[in-house]
């Protein structure tokens, strides 16, 4: 009863049921200065533990209130002290003051300044935040990453879902999935509120990601259809809006959680020093989180890694749409802009000298945006004394950007940054063109034909090879398969198996990639089989749409080359052991994983080769009658990512044969006995053949 009157006036904030909520997180106690949050979180798990599901609402959705009120208190409060007459830092003495003037003059001001600003900013939170301030609220690094991953949304669409509030658990479920977008409980949770009738498209919603993404992907989209005049507000918007989003983060800095993150990477180092050295670093933690937030302002919810140059693509962009309409002074401004990050970027001074050309005559106050100005030198003037601390005080910091002048970086630093940029990648290289007779050539030698192109398939890097495997090769593979899930395999499957994956691999250098070595990745054997029950009308999926080496994400088209995927695979290959089935077809689709652009029905030794990456994204339908089997293949540029398995067994099947009668397999495709000597290969390479039997 205690609890129960406790969680009272919480569930008095509720709406009442069925009651339209509106998006987004509208305070609930209007007035009222937010609590702690990480004691609302804390308070509104164990609600939910207890299956109080209403309480359990309220208190999680007044935790995040809370948090985002503590991070607008913190930026208002920091931009009206930092404009505080009595709290503006001095500037540095020149360079004709002596040392006894320095000291005399400039450390009394600095240190009568900073207690002015402790002042405001101390006051300023009381006001926004109630006694104690953002102190008070202050947010322990755990919490932090929880709600970075959005984890009350998780907590929170359950409980809407008991509540029977079916549009803001869909909204709350969608929200958490677009930061955790390889949850696989959640996309199956997603997938059933799909199909329920009480929801509605629109409740699928995202209640947290900045607006700035949906004006720039808008941009994006009217830009790829030649719409540069709908484009430009977009753009603009989205500029503006991330560069608000970085002094957002900026303030966040500056809060006690940074200054606990520092003590904590320096417990075990000793003591920090005096005052000013204990000053010197906590300004440094400071600076590296500023030069953090671009970085964090350009990576999406759910992916590990930035847009690269984040804004100074916005910016070309945005000059390239205002060249199109016309607009040349605008173009002009932002061109110039660009040339701040990157003054020897030739496409942007080419662009520039054609627009003043078109202006005519000269614009002398005509110069870059004076938002990006103001970013550029700011950011400067933090990376000079970053390198100053990494030089003199021993600090360590790692530069996200790619446009800083190389004058700023120490000497002794530049080298080395020097090899680290100019060393490209080898999953970022991208394919050599590929001159046709190679491939020809290859074929005809193994006797295979190309039944598909990519034009025939409607896509690129993609073709269909057929009579890779006999019939009788075939039979041997899909015996393999089923005495592998067994644990028992023979010499002949075995020696088969390696010499057609070794031929699938020679097969598609030659066609895709004549003049850069491929290399085995990965290889297993995989069967799909069709579950019992009514096979009518199925349109479900034994594998979903994706792509073999990024996070595809449907919603915008883009792939993330990170993990999880396997970002070293180049190139992707299913070779087709069976066609006595029915179902289990391979097909393309465009990056929004819903148009199908082609599809390939399975059929013994048909091979289907593609690339891996968002050009070819593919799934396969579920096999309705039957067992599908097939060996997949993956391919690497990458030495280093060779299969080194395929290469163990290699070299133990050619040890001298003790046992007769084992050879290279026959027309007959009549299964082996056990070979007592695979098994001993099997025991030396730790485990079987991969084989995988699914449904």
């Amino acid at each position: 009863m205690f609890r129960l009157l406790q969680w009272l006036p919480l569930l008095l904030l509720l709406p009442p049921p069925g009651s339209p909520e509106p998006p987004g997180l509208a305070p609930l106690s209007a007035g009222a200065p937010p609590q702690a949050p990480d004691l609302l979180y804390a308070d509104g798990l164990r609600a939910y533990a207890a299956g109080a599901w209403a309480p359990a609402v309220a208190l999680l959705r007044e935790a995040l209130r809370s948090r985002a009120a503590l991070g607008r208190a913190r930026l208002d409060c920091g931009a009206r002290c930092a404009a505080e007459p009595g709290a503006a830092l001095p500037a540095s003495p020149g360079p004709d003051s002596g040392p006894g003037a320095a000291r005399g003059a400039w450390e009394p001001l600095l240190l009568r300044a900073t207690l002015r600003r402790a002042e405001c900013l101390t006051q300023c939170g009381a006001r926004r935040l109630g006694p104690g301030g953002a102190a008070r609220l202050r947010v322990g690094s755990a919490l932090q990453d929880a709600f970075r991953r959005r984890e009350p949304y998780n907590y929170l669409q359950r409980a809407y879902y008991q509540l029977k509030k079916l549009d803001l658990a869909a909204a709350a479920a969608h929200t958490f999935f677009v930061a955790n977008p390889t949850h696989l409980q959640m996309r199956e949770d997603m997938a059933k509120y799909r199909r329920m009738s009480g929801v509605r498209p629109q409740s699928f919603r995202d209640l947290e990601t900045p607006p700035y993404w949906a004006a720039y992907d808008t941009g994006l989209e009217l830009l790829g259809h030649q719409e540069a005049a709908l484009a430009l507000p977009w753009l603009e918007e989205a500029l503006q809006e991330s560069l608000a989003q970085v002094e957002s983060c900026r303030a966040g800095c500056e809060g006690p959680e940074e200054q606990q993150k520092a003590e904590e990477e320096a417990e075990g180092t000793g003591s920090p020093g005096g005052l000013y050295e204990a000053i010197a670093g906590h300004w440094i933690g400071v600076l590296r989180c500023r030069q953090r937030c671009v970085g964090d302002t350009a990576t999406r919810p759910g992916r590990s890694l930035p847009v690269p140059d984040f804004l100074p693509s916005q910016l070309r962009r945005l000059y390239e749409a205002h060249a199109q309409v016309g607009n040349l002074s605008q173009a002009v401004e932002n061109v110039l802009s660009v040339l701040l990050f990157y003054p020897e970027d030739e496409a942007a001074r080419k662009a520039l000298d054609q627009y003043q050309a078109q202006l005519g005559e000269p614009r002398p106050g005509l110069g870059p945006r004076e938002d990006i100005q103001r970013f550029v030198l700011r950011s400067l003037g933090e990376k000079r004394q970053l390198y100053y601390a990494v030089e003199h005080l021993g600090a360590s910091f790692k530069d996200p950007d790619p446009w800083t002048p190389a004058a700023f970086i120490p000497e002794a630093l530049r080298e080395k940054l020097r090899e680290d940029r100019e060393k490209t990648p080898w999953d970022h290289e991208p394919p050599q063109p590929k001159p046709l007779t190679h491939w020809k050539d290859v074929l005809l030698l193994e006797g295979v034909t190309l039944t598909q192109d990519a034009r025939q398939l409607n896509g690129s890097e993609r073709a269909v090879l057929d009579g890779l495997l006999t019939p009788a090769e075939c039979g041997v593979l899909l015996q393999l398969a089923k005495l592998a899930r067994a644990g028992v395999v023979g010499s002949q499957g075995a020696q088969l198996l390696l010499e057609v994956s070794e031929r699938v691999r020679s097969l598609t250098q030659a066609y895709f990639s004549p003049d850069r070595p491929l290399h085995l990745s990965f290889t297993h054997l995989v069967c799909r089989s069709a579950i019992e029950g009514e096979q009518a009308q199925r349109m479900d999926l034994s594998h979903p749409v994706h792509a073999d080496n990024c996070v595809l994400d449907p919603d915008t088209g883009e792939c993330w080359r990170e993990p999880p995927a396997y970002t070293y695979r180049d190139y992707s290959g299913l070779l087709y052991l069976n066609d006595d089935f029915q179902g289990g077809h391979l097909f393309f689709t465009e990056p929004n994983a819903l148009t199908v652009t082609a599809q390939v029905r399975p059929r013994c030794g048909r091979l289907v080769a593609f690339s891996s990456g968002v050009e070819n994204p593919h799934g396969v339908w579920a096999v309705t009658r039957g067992r599908r089997c097939s060996l997949a293949l993956w391919h690497t540029w990458a030495p280093e990512h060779g299969e080194q398995e395929w290469t163990e067994a290699k070299e133990l099947l050619q040890e001298p044969e003790k046992e007769e009668g084992e050879g290279m397999p026959s027309r007959d495709p009549a299964p082996e006995p056990p070979s007592h000597r695979l098994q001993r290969v099997q025991d030396k390479a730790g485990k079987p053949p991969r084989v995988r039997e699914e449904l």
